[in-house]
């Protein structure tokens, strides 16, 4: 992980820092500086509490205590290493959760999420972020953004770009019949992402009614809020026994994934994005589905030129999965209430 770097001593900003199951604190920690050539530092114009961050607050996920927290970012370049040419101070970045030089083989083909000098980022929950392979993992906006634009831009740093993913592994195309497990933020735009890739039908599995409502927003035309064997039954019953051409499994239990593989038709796709929790797949039982899996951490970089044209041009509105806006030092009530399932995703203003 990378994330508040620094070789300073001195104490001159707070950030937010997780010291135990549900135990967040935004305190003074040491204001970073660039260390390597590659590095840029960034003012940061909004951040978010990512539904991931919320398996390390409920002890599920184990983690170093105490740890610096946030990985989706956007803001203005404040400072470049030497090594940086692509960027500049001023300009409006977004950036990955996993830094890439986007130019080793792998980043070539389109994985830059497996980059071979990935670093996983964190610590952007803060007034300032240092960010390592500036050049590979930052992207600049035409101009400035509107305050009112930056919300959307955020969500392409990882929930609209892995939601993106989602629909793209699942191999989303014109006509196609979709079925969208997770009605968090990412599952929300992976409705929306397959509605723009031109599915004809999406189905979006939910039981909460402001979910619901965003998800038809966005372009869902079917709700399913049974779960388990009783949403398979459905999904069935509501594509002539067959099941969908795609499912993008947003979620990442057994029960998810289960679901997902279960009701898709012979030969169909799962794009899974869900960090998986105890996922065990059967290959036997894989054998005789031709299913075609294909997920991971989400190569959000791949897809930034595109998705920032997306907003820029007005075409859509990402940021609506924002349902809770907070300052930055109010950022534990932001992990509490998606904790509690009262938001779906709480953004953070500096």
């Amino acid at each position: 992980m990378v994330g508040i770097r620094c070789d300073k001593k001195e104490i001159s900003l707070r950030a937010t820092v997780l010291y135990g199951t549900r135990y967040i604190r935004f305190e003074d920690v040491p204001d970073p500086k660039i260390l390597k050539s590659t590095d840029a530092i960034i003012k940061i114009s909004a951040a978010c509490v990512c539904g991931s961050d919320l398996w390390p607050h409920r002890g599920i996920s184990p983690f170093p205590q105490p740890t610096p927290m946030g990985h989706e970012y956007c803001g203005v370049v404040e400072e470049v290493g030497s090594a940086v040419t692509k960027v500049r101070k001023g300009q409006f970045v977004i950036g990955s959760f996993a830094a890439s030089d986007n130019s080793c083989p792998v980043c070539q083909h389109g994985y830059q999420s497996s980059c071979v000098q990935r670093e996983f980022v964190t610590g952007a929950q803060a007034p300032y972020f240092c960010v390592p392979l500036a050049d590979g993992t930052l992207v600049a906006t035409p101009e400035l953004p509107s305050k009112d634009l930056i919300p959307s831009l955020l969500t392409i740093s990882d929930v609209f770009g892995t939601g993106w993913f989602a629909a793209d592994a699942g191999n989303v195309k014109q006509g196609s019949t979709v079925a969208v497990i997770g009605d968090g933020a990412v599952g929300l735009l992976g409705v929306l992402s397959a509605k723009l890739m031109g599915a004809k039908r999406i189905i979006a599995m939910s039981r909460h009614e402001s979910r619901q409502k965003l998800a038809r927003e966005f372009g869902a035309t079917d709700i399913v809020a049974e779960r388990g064997e009783v949403g398979v039954a459905r999904i069935k019953e509501m594509t002539q026994g067959l099941g969908v051409d795609s499912v993008l499994e947003c979620v990442g239990t057994q029960e998810s994934m289960t679901q997902a593989i279960r009701s898709m038709r012979p030969g169909g796709y799962v794009g899974y994005v869900g960090v998986p929790h105890g996922v065990e797949l059967n290959g036997k039982q894989l054998f005789f589905t031709h299913a075609h899996l294909h997920g991971g951490p989400a190569p959000c970089r791949r897809y930034f030129p595109t998705l920032i044209d997306l907003v820029l041009s007005g075409r859509v509105n990402p940021g609506k999965v924002f349902d809770l806006s907070l300052p930055l030092e109010k950022v534990a009530e932001g992990y509490r209430a998606m904790d509690e399932r009262r938001a779906i995703k709480a953004l953070l203003w500096p």
